[in-house]
């Protein structure tokens, strides 16, 4: 029992970050000059238009995890390497913000939330809003297809970036599946959350 209702108090975390992370993936690409995400109705918050049951399941099961991704066009972009970097860069740093937002409300919550069980539900909820947001940031941010950090990088390094990326998509995409199975993911990105989460712990008052 106690198992169920843990997941069911990270779950509003969950909801709420994989629709924050791509919405703003869409809206950066409406932005940049891209309808595509306008036309296929993902500029919303509503978490059905949003969800991946595998990448929904592994956030449940495993604490990391992904969305559906945004179709992006990036033809209709006025600079495409540049503005692919910025809507690839967009879901990540949505989710940072969001954290952050949810360190204030902890803060908020440790001061005036009374000490019984509803106010130890909402803190949990809180909290692992917190560390759900820096998850999908870190975890989105690894450079190996289709993670957005791939996106990121082949922006930044161009066409020989790009490349290799087309050459061994395949092997990149098999070595993420065998990080996610042998637990690779958590070593590789807990570090970075627990940096950033004791960061935002330490400057937002």
């Amino acid at each position: 029992m106690s198992y169920l209702i843990n997941k069911l108090l990270v779950l509003p975390g969950i909801l709420l970050g994989i629709s924050i992370h791509e919405f703003s993936h869409g809206y950066a690409a409406v932005k940049m000059g891209d309808d595509t995400p306008r036309l296929q109705g993902r500029l919303t918050l509503n978490p059905i238009h949003h969800i991946d049951p595998m990448g929904f399941l592994c956030l449940l099961l495993f604490g990391f995890g992904w969305a559906k991704p945004v179709m992006i066009n990036s033809r209709n972009f006025k600079n495409p390497r540049r503005d692919d970097a910025i809507v690839s860069i967009a879901g990540p740093l949505a989710n940072l913000l969001t954290a952050a937002l949810f360190v204030f409300f902890l803060k908020l919550a440790d001061n005036y939330l009374p000490y019984n069980q509803l106010g130890q539900i909402i803190w949990e909820v809180l909290q692992n809003t917190v560390i759900i947001n820096l998850v999908l940031m870190m975890f989105n941010l690894i450079p190996i297809p289709p993670l957005d950090g791939h996106h990121i990088l082949g922006s930044i390094g161009g066409a020989k970036v790009w490349n290799f990326y087309y050459k061994y998509y395949d092997h990149l995409r098999f070595a993420m599946l065998l990080l996610i199975v042998f637990n690779g993911v958590s070593l590789i990105i807990s570090p970075g959350i627990n940096f950033v989460y004791n960061m935002l712990i330490t400057l937002i008052f």
